[in-house]
């Protein structure tokens, strides 16, 4: 059993205008210039005509750890992460999924970005598993909570380049 990850965020401007504010190539680049972290890096791209698909590389810097990771993590963490969107009636839904580099697990979300009234609702729903015997739980519980935080940094992102480039 994992640690449970939930975010949810809301934009004024409509499904498509957050998606590219999410999804596009400038975007994901300008994001994880901004926040990516040590060694941020968009590994690869594909749009495709109902959605699009991306992976990318972030870094969290050895001494930015909680010291539980820091005690069986030596050295930065590196996270590869792919998301996948599809459109799915007058919105999207799609997967994230992440590894942790040295810690045997996974983080595996669903995402939807639909419209719900006169706001447009991103929302990941997830877990997160590491498969250490005695501490895995405890560590389950600190990255989710450092996924949060992104998943937070990342809509404060979005809402800034949304108000700059919509």
């Amino acid at each position: 059993m994992g640690s449970r990850i939930e975010h949810r965020a809301l934009f004024s401007p409509d499904v498509e205008a957050v998606l590219a504010a999410t999804s596009t190539e400038d975007a994901i680049r300008a994001r994880l210039a901004e926040i990516g972290g040590e060694h941020a890096e968009l590994l690869s791209f594909t749009p495709s005509g109902d959605g699009v698909s991306f992976k990318l590389r972030q870094g969290i810097s050895a001494e930015r750890l909680p010291q539980a990771v820091r005690v069986i993590h030596k050295g930065d963490l590196m996270v590869e992460r792919t998301q996948t969107w599809t459109r799915d009636g007058d919105g999207y839904t799609g997967t994230a999924t992440a590894v942790v580099s040295g810690v045997p697990g996974e983080i595996t979300a669903r995402t939807s970005l639909k419209r719900e009234g006169d706001k447009t609702a991103l929302t990941s729903l997830g877990e997160v598993v590491v498969r250490i015997p005695l501490i895995g739980s405890k560590l389950e519980g600190v990255i989710a909570e450092q996924v949060t935080k992104l998943l937070h940094r990342e809509a404060e992102f979005t809402a800034k380049w949304l108000a700059e480039n919509a």
